[in-house]
């Protein structure tokens, strides 16, 4: 299947909980089980807010595009956004023995999903690629 469903959002936190509820729909529809589900919209909805915090530093006024695709092996994310550019540097989060409120996001993102990459030829704002494949 080759078919996307897209949604667009303003850049406000109370248009996740529309992210939310598509991302499960979409995640039970590929076959994801149920107990990954959670872990997936969690970890979209953690990708979204990052655009709204650091790429559109909280202006709630701008576009966040995100592009479900249910895959032969799985269940595909795009998030695409128009703000500034994420950094170059590998995808990390802060050490896990840090204790310390935030920049937890980043591990629930790479648990959550099997493939977790950052569009670089994007000339403006990001694209966020996420893969969960099935689990036999």
């Amino acid at each position: 299947m080759k078919d996307w469903t897209i949604i667009a959002i303003p850049s406000h936190p109370k248009y996740l909980a529309l992210v939310r509820a598509v991302t499960v729909k979409m995640a039970e529809l590929s076959g994801i089980v149920d107990g990954a589900i959670e872990d997936v919209k969690l970890a979209v909805d953690e990708a979204c807010s990052n655009v709204i915090k650091h790429a559109y530093r909280g202006e709630t006024d701008k576009k966040i595009v995100v592009k479900f695709r249910i895959i032969r092996k799985g269940f595909e994310v795009i998030i695409e956004d128009k703000g500034l550019k994420a950094s170059p540097e590998p995808i990390e989060g802060r050490s896990l023995n840090e204790v310390r409120p935030g920049g937890l996001g980043i591990h629930l993102i790479k648990r959550a999903f099997d493939i977790v990459a950052f569009d670089e030829k994007r000339k403006k704002g990001n694209r966020l690629i996420l893969i969960r494949f099935r689990k036999k």
